[in-house]
C-alpha cells in the first residue's frame, strides 16, 4: 500500500473562493485546491522562493514544484477558456498550535471536512470513466468518449458523455481537469498518463472493467473492486530488441496510456 501523501499546512483559507469571467463562465467551474492557492499566494504573492514554501507548507521542494505547475494550468484553462474558478478541497490543514516561525501568524489547526466549503447544490464529487457502448472503455489513451458523473450528497444528481475529439493520452488529463473531474475510473493506464492525473489532483480507480453505471455505484457504496498499482495490461509484454514494456518506458502505441 502506498503512503498517504503528507498533509500539506497553510495558513488560511481564502476570503473569496469563487471567480466567475464577467459576460461568461458558464458550465462547471475549475476546482483549485486550497494547498494550490497556498502555493500560488506563496511564490507569485509573496514571492517566495520554492525552498520557502517548502518550509512553510512541511512538504518537499519537488512537491511544490508539482502543486505550483498543477495550479498554473488550472489557472491558465481559467484565462484561456473562459472557465469559473472555485478554490475547495485539497491535502491540507490550517497552521496549529503555537505561532510558525516561517508565517508569522498563530494559527489553529484544522482538518479538511468537504461539508464546511460545499455550497447547497454544488456536487462534492465530479466522476470521469472511460467509456464505450455503456461500459468501461480498457485502454485510457484511446478513450473517445467519458461518461461524467455529478454526485451530490452521496446520489448521482447529473450524468453525461462527451467526447474527447481525438485528445491522446498525454491531453486527457487536462481535459478532465477543465471539466472539473476530481475522480477517474478506467481499465488500463500507463505510468505517464498516472502522473498527469496526479499532477491534476485527479484520484484514479485503475484496472475495472464492467458496466460503468455500474462501477460509479459501486464506488459510491465504497464497494469498487480496482487495482491501485495499475498498469499498461493489454500488452505487457516485450517488444522489440530492447525488450521494454509500455509500463516502463511509456510506448504511445496499442492505447497504453
Amino acid at each position: 500500500m502506498p503512503r498517504p501523501p503528507r498533509c500539506r499546512r497553510i495558513c488560511g483559507k481564502p476570503q473569496i473562493d469563487t471567480f466567475c469571467p464577467n459576460g461568461g463562465g458558464s458550465g462547471t467551474p475549475i476546482l483549485l485546491t486550497l494547498d494550490e492557492y497556498e502555493v500560488i499566494r506563496l511564490v507569485d504573492l509573496e514571492q517566495r522562493t520554492h525552498e520557502q514554501c517548502a518550509a512553510q507548507m512541511d512538504i518537499s521542494r519537488s512537491t511544490v514544484q508539482e502543486i505550483y505547475e498543477s495550479a498554473r494550468q488550472k489557472i491558465a484553462a481559467c484565462l484561456v477558456h473562459g472557465k469559473p474558478l472555485r478554490i475547495t478541497g485539497g491535502n491540507y490543514r490550517i497552521c496549529g498550535g503555537e505561532e510558525h516561525p516561517h508565517c508569522g501568524r498563530s494559527c489553529r489547526m484544522w482538518t479538511f471536512n468537504e461539508s464546511d466549503h460545499k455550497q447547497k447544490g454544488e456536487p462534492d464529487m465530479k466522476i470521469a470513466v472511460t467509456y464505450e457502448n455503456g461500459q468501461i472503455f480498457q485502454h485510457f489513451g484511446h478513450t473517445e468518449q467519458f461518461k461524467l458523473y455529478e454526485v451530490a450528497d452521496g446520489k448521482i444528481v447529473r450524468e453525461e458523455v462527451v467526447d474527447t475529439n481525438g485528445s491522446g493520452h498525454g491531453a486527457l488529463a487536462g481535459f478532465l481537469m477543465q471539466r472539473g473531474v476530481d475522480t477517474l475510473i478506467c481499465g488500463g493506464i500507463g505510468g505517464g498518463a498516472q502522473m498527469a492525473l496526479a499532477e491534476a489532483g485527479i484520484k484514479l480507480y485503475g484496472g475495472v472493467s464492467g458496466e460503468a453505471d455500474a462501477a460509479v455505484n459501486a464506488l459510491l457504496a465504497s464497494a469498487l473492486a480496482y487495482d491501485p498499482n495499475v498498469r499498461c495490461d493489454h500488452h505487457d509484454h516485450a517488444h522489440g530488441e530492447g525488450g521494454h514494456t509500455c509500463g516502463e518506458h511509456g510506448c504511445g502505441h496499442h492505447g497504453c496510456h
